[in-house]
């Protein structure tokens, strides 16, 4: 397949255009740093590859790269943990999930040969969150800043399926592997320093990186994968047992918890994405028959510092 990428240089998607690279796919990266994307895919080892320079919120030249494509899978969106949420903050990561999509669906639309299908970016934080229930893809969105943010995401996406493009709302949950997520933690705990975080009880919805990847390619091969997918494993966890599964995997103590005040003080409404959580579940992967290889959090520990 021809296949249109956002968002590539990210954790998510490095690894998702080293998989399509390998299976013979042409890649095609959509990437507002050319110069960076180029050097994360070098032509000698990406031969498939093609990178082209774009701004996302603007329709431009890029726009003809979508005409003829098989699909586009769109990943772009700031980080969202380990910032302070100013209100400057929040409309970036607001405008580079929407307003991206905005683009990439008006561009989809004036292309003479539209592609099959939109796998488009969301997250977990559409349900809100719940120390005690369980989501999954038919459950209500939330009403915080996240929820909202997902549920105009999506929104914006969900324009394509009037044009007959197949689209998979792909809400990811934690991604763990070498890098992102645990890449930050690492240091706290290699020296001891590593514990819950606030009371430990919320629920840490997460997913390894190599089963994200194999979901995605497996949403872009069904055609019967269409609207909400979660992203998370089937084992969802507490923060307190994720810290005791972290620790153990790289045989370090675990024993210094962060209040929650301290992170409130740092972050401000931003320590929400580690101080709350919800337990989602990959209810459509699984009844698609989806072999997750890392369903539980000490397997896909193992493998990350094996």
């Amino acid at each position: 397949m021809q296949i249109v990428v956002t968002g590539a240089t990210g954790f998510i998607g490095v690894k998702l255009v080293e998989r399509l690279q390998a299976l013979g796919d042409r890649i095609i990266v959509l990437a507002r740093n050319y110069q960076k994307a180029s050097l994360q895919f070098p032509q000698a080892d990406f031969p498939n590859v093609e990178v082209i320079g774009y701004n996302p919120l603007e329709l431009g030249e890029w726009t003809r790269v979508i005409s003829g494509s098989d699909a586009v899978i769109n990943l772009a969106g700031e980080p969202l943990a380990g910032v302070r949420w100013t209100e400057n903050r929040k409309q970036q990561i607001r405008d580079s999930r929407i307003l991206t999509t905005k683009k990439l669906v008006e561009a989809i639309a004036k292309s003479d040969q539209k592609p099959r299908v939109l796998i488009s970016g969301s997250a977990i934080g559409y349900y809100g969150t719940s120390p005690d229930k369980s989501f999954d893809e038919y459950s209500y969105a939330g009403d915080d800043f996240l929820a909202n943010v997902c549920k105009d995401w999506e929104a914006e996406a969900e324009a394509v399926t009037g044009l007959g493009v197949r689209l998979v709302k792909l809400r990811t949950g934690i991604v763990l592997g070498l890098g992102g997520a645990i890449a930050k933690m690492l240091p706290i705990f290699q020296i001891g320093g590593g514990g819950k975080i606030g009371s430990g009880k919320q629920w840490f919805s997460w997913i390894h990186r190599d089963d994200l990847v194999d979901l995605i390619i497996y949403a872009l091969q069904d055609d019967q994968i269409v609207g909400a997918l979660n992203g998370t494993a089937p084992q969802a966890v507490t923060n307190e047992e994720f810290t005791v599964a972290f620790a153990k995997a790289i045989k370090r103590p675990a024993f210094l918890p962060v209040p929650a005040s301290a992170l409130i003080l740092v972050f401000g409404e931003g320590a929400t994405v580690l101080l709350d959580g919800q337990r989602v579940v990959p209810h459509k992967a699984q009844i698609n028959k989806f072999a997750f290889r890392y369903p539980n959090i000490d397997s896909a520990l193992s493998q990350i510092f094996a």
